[in-house]
């Protein structure tokens, strides 16, 4: 009886980190006003931050990985994650 009762409870802990996996990847559309490179940022007007319990506004954000900064182009239209690296709001996705 143990047994079955630990699989069940190993199933449901299994769904629900899949169900946060989920919401912590949600993206967001925004369109990106400035990229500065230099400084490894990009402004961003978006819509609703649901992840970081963020209204719609524009904002900088912190690029750390290279490649996804080249990516960004200004006037570009985007879907993107965005969540807090060390105490920092940065761009984890674009697509």
């Amino acid at each position: 009886m143990k047994t079955a009762t630990i699989k069940i409870s190993l199933a449901a802990l299994l769904s629900a980190s899949a169900a946060f996996g989920a919401f912590a990847q949600e993206f967001t559309k925004g369109v990106v006003n400035k990229v500065d490179a230099k400084a490894k940022k990009v402004t961003i007007k978006h819509e609703d931050l649901k992840n970081l319990d963020m209204p719609a506004m524009t904002m900088v954000f912190r690029v750390e990985d290279s490649a996804l900064l080249e990516r960004l182009k200004e006037g570009s239209n985007i879907e993107f994650v965005a969540e807090r690296v060390n105490g920092k709001l940065t761009v984890t996705e674009v697509k």
